[in-house]
């Protein structure tokens, strides 16, 4: 299993993401916590002192601080997990440091952190709720933390796109769906053994 085993991530995200309800709570809160914590690293170092910051349409500076470097890591780990759905994900994950960046810049650090908070508190609120009532189970990010929030914007992504027929290759959602399936059951397993 490789770090870049797209069917190990995929069965691990969905093994905790089976409810279609949990699953469009996901859908809709993912993308803004990414998108507002991006905003908080605007306000980071640049890590490229080298390169001036860009000037964008609105007058707002693009730097390449620790916004950018992590925009980077998501985006080339989307790459390497799947080509063209990698991609996409990739172009969101930039476009969202973009825009985030304008937005924190014209807000300023003093209101910026205060937006940040609400959505952060409101989006993990909206998760936290998906799992507990219709998931009827713990968060992915309680037993790997780093897979959770590296995994979550790209999990739902590949969830939207495979509702519009996309598959990297053919037998890849019945592969996965067993994996699922077999990491469900071993986690009921699990869950009633505990119980006795």
């Amino acid at each position: 299993m490789g770090l870049v085993d797209l069917e190990k991530h995929f069965a691990f995200y969905g093994a905790y993401h089976s409810n279609p309800v949990n699953i469009f709570i996901h859908m809709v809160f993912v993308w803004p916590i990414f998108f507002t914590a991006l905003m908080l690293f605007y306000f980071t170092p640049s890590v490229l002192k080298t390169v001036p910051p860009i000037v964008l349409w609105d007058h707002s500076l693009l730097v390449f601080n620790f916004g950018f470097l992590f925009t980077l890591i998501y985006a080339l780990f989307y790459v390497a997990l799947d080509k063209k759905a990698g991609s996409l994900a990739a172009l969101l994950c930039f476009a969202c440091w973009v825009f985030s960046s304008s937005i924190a810049y014209r807000l300023g650090y003093s209101l910026a952190w205060k937006v940040v908070l609400a959505a952060q508190l409101f989006c993990w609120t909206g998760q936290f709720i998906g799992h507990g009532v219709f998931e009827n189970r713990a968060p992915a990010l309680l037993d790997n933390l780093t897979q959770a929030f590296l995994m979550a914007p790209f999990f739902v992504l590949f969830e939207a796109l495979s509702f519009f027929g996309y598959e990297p290759y053919p037998g890849f959602h019945a592969r996965v769906k067993t994996r699922i399936d077999s990491e469900i059951k071993e986690w009921q397993d699990k869950k009633q053994k505990k119980v006795y």
